[in-house]
């Protein structure tokens, strides 16, 4: 089983999983993910509520494990400043 090491971003009012837009496509989710998630350049961060939880099931799906570490915490993330995911955009 091959593992997928991710890093989990907060501050104290959410959370995201910084994935490769990439590896939505390969596990065919990238038209589910919702706005509430986040993306700069080809690194999408998924809010922690939803949409992690759906890539992280999808991932063991197709036989991988996902290891995930604590990011750093901060008072307010720049996450929330980046662009709105929209499925369209891939």
């Amino acid at each position: 089983m091959a593992t997928m090491k991710k890093v989990f971003h907060s501050d104290p009012g959410h959370g995201w999983l910084a994935v490769k837009l990439s590896e939505l496509k390969m596990l065919g989710i990238e038209t589910q993910i919702s706005s509430y998630s986040y993306v700069k350049g080809k690194t999408v961060y998924l809010e922690e509520d939803c949409d992690a939880g759906l890539f992280i099931k999808a991932a063991k799906a197709k036989g991988f494990t996902v290891e995930v570490q604590s990011g750093k915490q901060r008072d307010r993330s720049p996450i929330r400043s980046f662009q709105s995911y929209k499925p369209e955009m891939v």
